[in-house]
C-alpha cells in the first residue's frame, strides 16, 4: 500500500488531531476513574490516566515503526495529566461509573479511527490498519483493567473490542473505496461507536461458543 500523504492524517492540528487528543483525554479519564473505584490518591489517579491514554497509541507506534507519539509531543501527556485532575476534582458522584462506559464507548470508537488512520498514514496494508486500530483503542483499557484488578475487556462477552473494530473496517473500508479522511473518520467512528452505545443501552452481547465447558 502506497504510503498516503494526507494533511488530515498527519497534521496534528486537523479534525482527525482533535479527534486524537479528544480520545487520550477520554481513555485518561476512564483511567482515572477506575483509580477512583479503588479509592487511590492523586498520584495513582495520574498514573492510571497517562498509562490507559497512551498506552495503545504506544504500541501501535512501536508496531508499525514510527517514533512513539507522546515522546514528541508533550501535550498528549498534559492532556493525560489534566483528565485525571478533573476526575479527581469532580470527587464521588453516583454517575461516575456509568459515565466511564460512556467515555469507553467514545474512546473506543475514536481510537479505532485513529489507530487505523495512523498505520494508513504509514504505508500499512489495509488489513493491518484494521488491527492497528483495535489495539490502539483496546490496550490501555487492557492495561488499566489489569492495574485495577478489574476482568480484562478482552475477557468479556459484551461488545467492546467488536465496536473498536467496526469503527477501524469502517474508516479503512471506505478510504479503499475513495473517501475523504475526515467524512471516513467521522463514519467509522460514528458506526463504532453507535455499536458499544447500543450494547449499553439494550444489553446487546456476543453468542457464547456452545456447548458444556469441559474442566
Amino acid at each position: 500500500m502506497t504510503p498516503i500523504v494526507d494533511p488530515a492524517l498527519a497534521n496534528p492540528e486537523t479534525v482527525l488531531g482533535v479527534l486524537d487528543f479528544a480520545g487520550v483525554a477520554v481513555f485518561a479519564a476512564t483511567g482515572a476513574l477506575a483509580a477512583a473505584r479503588q479509592k487511590h490518591d492523586l498520584v495513582t489517579f495520574a498514573f492510571f490516566g497517562a498509562i490507559t491514554g497512551v498506552g495503545g497509541g504506544t504500541l501501535r507506534d512501536l508496531l508499525i515503526g514510527s517514533p512513539v507519539f507522546w515522546v514528541h509531543d508533550w501535550r498528549y501527556i498534559a492532556v493525560c495529566l489534566a483528565a485525571s485532575v478533573a476526575v479527581w476534582l469532580v470527587g464521588a458522584r453516583p454517575w461516575r461509573f456509568r459515565a466511564l462506559l460512556w467515555l469507553d464507548a467514545i474512546g473506543l470508537a475514536a481510537y479505532g479511527v485513529l489507530g487505523a488512520a495512523k498505520a494508513e498514514a504509514a504505508g500499512i496494508a489495509p488489513l493491518i490498519c484494521i488491527v492497528m486500530g483495535a489495539l490502539t483503542a483496546c490496550f490501555g483499557g487492557v492495561v488499566r483493567d489489569l492495574l485495577a484488578g478489574e476482568p480484562s475487556i478482552l475477557l468479556r462477552r459484551e461488545i467492546t473490542v467488536s465496536a473498536a473494530l467496526l469503527a477501524a473496517t469502517a474508516f479503512v473500508v471506505a478510504r479503499v473505496l475513495g473517501l475523504d479522511a475526515w467524512p471516513a473518520a467521522f463514519l467509522g467512528a460514528g458506526l463504532g461507536f453507535a455499536l458499544r452505545a447500543g450494547a449499553l443501552a439494550w444489553g446487546w452481547s456476543l453468542p457464547a461458543f456452545p456447548g458444556t465447558v469441559v474442566r
